[in-house]
């Protein structure tokens, strides 16, 4: 391949891009506008899916370059239910209580559309988080930077919950937003490898 293929993420999620652009890629970023809570699955893996399919759906049919588009959604599953976006403060400290000494699985769906043929691959990464045992206090404050009110499951591995997160199974990256290893595997099922996008 000669000619770079464009990537665009389809994806507000500032940690999504950052694990791109540390993996040598830089997608331009174009917002899907999907509203996501009018989505329904039944299952949080499926959600996930259903989710991240939309999102790069909706980029992709705006697109006209042969673009790859790259669209993912992730959901904490805890004791059955999807856990996304808290709505408010009130939300995300009762999801920490209910979290603490607990383990859940993060479910990230993943869909890429080449946009050049209207192809589409998808698939869903799950990585097993363990929770520790922040008392009342460190809750509070940590619902109090705002932080957890833009993350599903209201926490993240990169930021101030990283102390709150006793370990993981699987793949570090899928609970920041994206699997690397996931997103190499759908590229190459569209003949694309993941080198020839590197900058």
């Amino acid at each position: 391949m000669t000619d770079r293929r464009l990537l665009v993420l389809a994806s507000a999620s500032p940690a999504r891009l950052g694990l791109l652009r540390q993996a040598g890629l830089d997608p331009r970023v174009i917002v899907s506008g999907v509203d996501e809570d009018a989505l329904q699955a039944a299952t949080p893996g499926e959600l996930a899916l259903v989710l991240a399919r939309a999102k790069a759906a909706a980029v992709a049919a705006e697109l006209t370059d042969g673009e790859l588009v790259i669209g993912c959604d992730s959901v904490l599953e805890l004791d059955g239910q999807a856990l996304g976006k808290p709505a408010d403060a009130a939300e995300a400290v009762r999801r920490w209580h209910a979290m603490r000494g607990r383990s859940g699985v993060l479910r990230t769906g993943h869909c890429v559309i080449d946009t050049a043929n209207d192809r589409q691959v998808s698939a869903t990464a799950s990585t097993t988080v363990h929770f520790a045992r922040p008392d009342d206090a460190e809750i509070e404050a940590y619902v109090a930077t705002g932080e957890p009110l833009h993350v599903a499951g209201a926490f993240t591995l990169d930021g101030r919950s990283a102390p709150f997160v006793a370990g993981i199974e699987g793949d570090h990256g899928n609970v920041i937003g994206l699997s690397l290893p996931l997103l190499r595997e759908l590229l190459a099922e569209l003949g694309v490898r993941i080198t020839d996008l590197w900058g």
